[in-house]
């Protein structure tokens, strides 16, 4: 907080009615100046007015809201204006159209771009000299994510792991392993805190959550990064590259053997809702009634599933093939390099992950915050709130996958999509080699379309 100080005027003893104050017959000494009156006032101090950009669900920008408001209250001299996005494609699309605000939030997945663009300032210099720790107190992972030739670009924010969410009254563990059933082994030092499963507990979850026909054991999105942890956990790549894809990697020999496996659960149709199911309710609908045991997502979805009362729901990592892996994003907070006010723009991005700041925004459920002392504390971990077992998301960040940003996205979903849906619900036979070439050879046309020969028109 900036300290101003006013100089206070001299006390003046005066001595009124006393002959010996001046010379008999003398004429009276002219009274001084009254320093109330006749003193320089000082002149009210320039405020300097930042713009904070985010984006997020309306409980999230109601905290963000919160966090610039306890900002402009600790300061007469620097005031904040929230502006919000609709999405994170709107964000980016500003951002790089020159329209960004002083400190803004990005995904790291637009780190490319948003350096490519010369769009943000470099933070690690800064927030070094407001005392920001970027030792034990951020995930190292999350701090790597936004560097750029040993430079943090961004200071990250939030991060989110995809998990496993179960309905703990389908799926007792403590049960199925008195019947001598595969379960996850509890966390060293616990009896029933488990955070970790692979493949063959998880597939003996979901048929003991069927065994009484009355919901079905799991569901996983059929697309690309519903497949990409089990294809990462089993040593194999969705791309053939991570920063710069040309093609789809789902033929390659490792990929094609993470998939056969996985695939073994997810097509089985005695575990899985049917099509017409999943027309009649969607799965997360079917999980919050308790007709479906578990579903794959990211930390947003709890704030959602707490509003069912009579839902009981905690959290699990990804299934481990061969080692631990999911897939997710991390968001950071920039500051622009267009800004005029770089300084004040730092100390505003200084308050904003400090730890006070960061928990107002944590106790709306929708975020793992990067910064460790947070996620660690009960504000995140929430002791008697659902999930009980928040930690796992913790753990999770560690083997956790960025996809690529890609600008044809959009084209490449439309062309191998479909194809990809029919990996895990198709209900014919299934020549995995076959299907994940055509897939590849898909995605190619995609991502490195053949350029045209020199001289040739578009309709040669």
């Amino acid at each position: 907080m900036l300290r101003r100080w006013v100089a206070a005027a001299t006390a003046v003893t005066l001595c009124a009615g006393l002959a010996a104050c001046s010379d008999e017959g003398a004429s009276p000494t002219p009274p001084e100046a009254s320093p109330t009156t006749d003193a320089p006032t000082q002149a009210p101090a320039e405020v300097t007015r930042l713009t904070f950009g985010a984006y997020g669900s309306d409980d999230e920008l109601a905290a963000f809201q919160q966090v610039v408001d306890a900002f402009n209250v600790s300061s007469t001299t620097r005031k904040v204006k929230l502006v919000t996005w609709p999405d994170h494609d709107a964000a980016l699309d500003a951002v790089l159209a020159g329209d960004a605000p002083d400190v803004f939030m990005a995904s790291q997945r637009d780190l490319g771009n948003l350096t490519d663009a010369e769009a943000t300032q470099p933070v690690s210099l800064l927030l070094d000299e407001r005392g920001v720790d970027f030792g034990d107190r951020y995930s190292r992972d999350a701090i790597d994510a936004f560097g750029v030739e040993d430079d943090l670009q961004c200071m990250p924010y939030s991060v989110s792991p995809m998990v496993i969410y179960y309905n703990d009254e389908l799926i007792d563990f403590d049960r199925m392993e008195r019947r001598g059933l595969d379960v996850p082994s509890p966390e060293r030092g616990t009896e029933d805190v488990r955070t970790r499963w692979n493949l063959e507990e998880f597939a003996a979850a979901a048929q003991f959550a069927t065994r009484r026909g009355r919901a079905d054991g799991v569901w996983i999105e059929p697309t690309l990064e519903g497949l990409a942890p089990f294809i990462a956990s089993g040593g194999g790549k969705v791309f053939d590259d991570s920063a710069e894809p040309t093609s789809l990697a789902l033929s390659d020999e490792s990929t094609v053997d993470a998939l056969d496996r996985t695939l073994a659960v997810l097509r089985d149709s005695t575990l899985t809702p049917s099509p017409s199911e999943l027309e009649e309710r969607s799965a997360l609908q079917r999980f919050r009634r308790g007709e479906l045991a578990m579903i794959a997502g990211f930390r947003d979805l709890v704030p959602e599933l707490r509003q069912n009362a009579e839902l009981s729901f905690d959290t699990i990592s990804m299934p481990v093939l061969d080692e631990q892996a999911t897939v997710g994003d991390i968001d950071g907070l920039c500051i622009s390099a267009g800004t005029e006010h770089v300084n004040e723009a730092a100390d505003f991005l200084a308050y904003a992950v400090s730890d006070s700041a960061i928990e107002t925004v944590t106790r709306t459920g929708y975020i793992v915050p990067a910064n460790t002392e947070v996620a660690g504390s009960e504000v995140f971990l929430g002791p008697g709130r659902q999930p009980a077992t928040s930690k796992v998301f913790n753990s999770a960040i560690r083997g956790m996958v960025v996809p690529p940003l890609l600008d044809n996205g959009d084209e490449l979903l439309e062309a191998v999509g479909p194809m990809v849906d029919d990996l895990v619900t198709d209900p014919g036979v299934l020549d995995l080699e076959e299907a994940t070439q055509e897939i590849d050879e898909a995605s190619r046309a995609v991502l490195s379309p053949e350029e045209e020969e020199p001289g040739e028109s578009p309709s040669e």
